[in-house]
């Protein structure tokens, strides 16, 4: 069976002419998706995250006044984005993707959504073009429901996730892994469960080298109930943001790698696609869609 997929029309939001984030690119990704036969039964469609799911992982004033639309200007200055409804409509459906697809991942063994991967959202603040943190809002949610007892947060995204490591650091069964540029965004991280910082221009047997070198024994040695799997693609040599070297085949080793890692030894995996920049929204969109063929071609 083909991996569920997760998507919501409000993944893209409208940006003002200019904007240098590439919002284009979740429609572009789900037109791809379609294309290329990954959705032969439709998107699963979510429902947007409430404001009592959201204060599971973030503090519960910060999430009223993203709500409210009354963010200080300050901290909406850091994350980057027009605060507006439509972005506020993005942020609580992507968080509720995240989720919907963990439950489906949970009952397949393997799901995915188009959008998510907001890493850089801490718990009473966003940043770097995260509103809401996603992944900790899923995890935390599955934990408080009782669906999982511990996760397992790979993140390969080029830059720290910071704000899951915030908004998971008081939950010792949700653990952390980050490898990402040592030199990137952002310039003060915070430390997450294992944090491995990659030098500028590393390549791609480099970089599969690294991961080798953490991730097997962490699944063994945690063995969680799911892996939740920030398959960044901002590590590519042509990414505006990135400063590794990973092609396009580097990337897809690499999703398979961790997905089949995690289906090897029979933990539920779900995706989500965190970064990736540039002005070429077409090749940027098709390197999202790697890991979903991965996806599909390991279930």
């Amino acid at each position: 069976m083909t991996p569920p997929i997760v998507f919501h029309p409000a993944y893209e939001a409208p940006l003002p002419e200019g904007h240098r984030f590439p919002m284009r690119k979740y429609g572009r990704l789900a037109e791809i998706l379609v294309a290329r036969g990954l959705v032969p039964d439709g998107f699963v469609t979510p429902q947007p995250a409430t404001a009592g799911t959201l204060a599971l992982a973030h503090d519960r004033t910060y999430v009223d006044a993203v709500l409210d639309l009354a963010v200080p200007p300050a901290v909406a200055r850091e994350i980057g984005l027009p605060l507006d409804a439509g972005i506020v409509a993005r942020a609580r459906a992507s968080a509720g993707g995240t989720l919907a697809a963990a439950r489906l991942a949970l009952a397949h063994g393997l799901a995915g959504s188009a959008a998510g991967g907001s890493h850089h959202a801490r718990r009473d603040s966003g940043a770097g073009f995260c509103v809401f943190n996603d992944v900790a809002v899923a995890a935390r949610t599955l934990q408080h429901e009782g669906a999982i007892r511990r996760a397992l947060v790979i993140d390969l995204d080029v830059h720290q996730g910071d704000g899951t490591a915030d908004c998971l650091g008081r939950s010792p069964d949700l653990f952390t892994l980050s490898l990402h540029g040592e030199r990137n965004y952002p310039t003060r991280k915070i430390a997450g469960d294992r944090d491995v910082g990659l030098p500028d221009g590393l390549d791609d047997a480099s970089y599969l080298a690294a991961l080798e070198g953490c991730l097997p024994d962490l699944l063994d040695r945690l063995a969680p109930d799911l892996v939740f799997y920030n398959a960044g693609v901002d590590p590519h040599r042509d990414d505006r943001l990135g400063r590794l070297a990973l092609t396009d085949a580097g990337l897809s080793a690499r999703d398979r790698f961790v997905v089949g890692a995690a289906r090897g030894r029979g933990i539920p995996l779900v995706s989500v696609i965190g970064g990736g920049y540039g002005t070429d929204v077409d090749a940027l969109a098709a390197r999202h869609a790697l890991v979903f063929e991965v996806m599909a071609a390991l279930a």
